[in-house]
């Protein structure tokens, strides 16, 4: 198991390390249509309540976004997308003036918008692709930001062919956005790294892609994963394999749809069809193995929707991790 370097970013006007600890990173989806809550929290205030809970529960940051980027999801304009989070950003701000707080945008104004809300890190799922002039804001503000690795767009990223080298086609991509944000003037202490999971992958490219993370490290950048709630993790906890089939896994659903509230053999449920917006136990473990495994891989940072259910299996893992730094060293 390879040890998790460290890294230290400059965030909130304070230095912060990664690695220590892995940082748990809220969702907070401002939208209708989000693959898992959207319009959950499409109201301000529910928002804000919402982003409150998730700290109370142990959120080290509140990722805020207010686009849906679940596959086959239309993007919205950059004006609806500024109404939905400026308002949420600076309640949350206001209530909290020490939070790290995320804007989960592909847009440049959006960004800085935000940034002048309150937001201090900016989570760019496109890793510059849509625009570069993120890279711009990042460099302005000096924010910290995550580039992600992303193959086409939303709308069309699970129709499209699949990379037939995931490793190969990782690499590559993020090396572009690495270095495209270098050429525009970001610090290179400012960038985090996230592979992208359920982005343009096939289920058993994101597993492979959760197996070999470490291959990460060669970057020397902090490595952000989210696979929460994502349809990868809950097809295996369906019964499914590891190619994209509808057997075992659409039995166990139509079986057992009572019990878990209405979710569909999709395996993508919206909260819209639980009233609490609570995830069944079966999944939420399913995703606490799924941060276990992205956490012994070398994360720093993981996003998370159930941060309450998600914190031991967080907290289990950096635990092994210690242990084995310590072994090492006793060696």
């Amino acid at each position: 198991m390879k040890s998790r370097p460290q890294y230290e970013i400059n965030l909130c006007g304070r230095k912060v390390r990664l690695g220590a600890r892995t940082i748990l990173m809220g969702v907070l989806n401002i939208t209708p249509d989000s693959f898992s809550d959207g319009g959950l929290y499409f109201d301000r205030d529910l928002a804000v309540r919402h982003a409150l809970e998730m700290v109370c529960q142990g959120a080290d940051w509140i990722d805020v976004g207010g686009e849906s980027t679940r596959p086959g999801a239309k993007p919205v304009t950059e004006e609806e997308e500024l109404r939905r989070v400026l308002p949420v950003i600076a309640e949350i701000r206001k209530r909290l003036p020490e939070l790290p707080i995320s804007i989960d945008t592909t847009k440049a104004t959006v960004a800085e918008q935000a940034i002048r809300a309150g937001a201090n890190l900016i989570n760019d799922i496109s890793g510059l692709r849509f625009d570069e002039g993120i890279a711009d804001v990042a460099r302005r503000y000096r924010t910290p930001l995550v580039l992600m690795h992303l193959r086409g767009r939303p709308a069309t990223m699970q129709q499209r062919p699949f990379a037939r080298l995931i490793q190969r086609s990782l690499t590559v991509g993020l090396k572009w956005s690495v270095h495209r944000a270098l050429t525009l003037g970001v610090r290179r202490s400012q960038l985090i790294i996230d592979p992208g999971l359920g982005f343009g992958k096939t289920r058993r490219q994101n597993y492979e892609i959760l197996a070999h993370l470490a291959r990460l490290q060669r970057f020397r950048l902090p490595i952000l994963v989210g696979a929460s709630r994502k349809s990868f993790v809950q097809a295996i906890v369906a019964g499914e394999g590891l190619e994209m089939t509808q057997t075992a896994g659409e039995k166990y659903w139509k079986l057992t749809a009572k019990s878990h509230r209405g979710l569909h053999a999709s395996y993508q449920p919206r909260a819209t069809d639980r009233p609490d917006g609570d995830f069944p136990a079966e999944l939420q473990y399913g995703d606490a193995a799924a941060v276990t495994a992205a956490i012994l891989g070398g994360a720093h940072i993981v996003r998370v929707h159930d941060v309450a259910a998600i914190r031991p299996a967080a907290r289990i893992a950096d635990a092994i991790l210690a242990a084995a730094l310590a072994n090492h060293l006793d060696d």
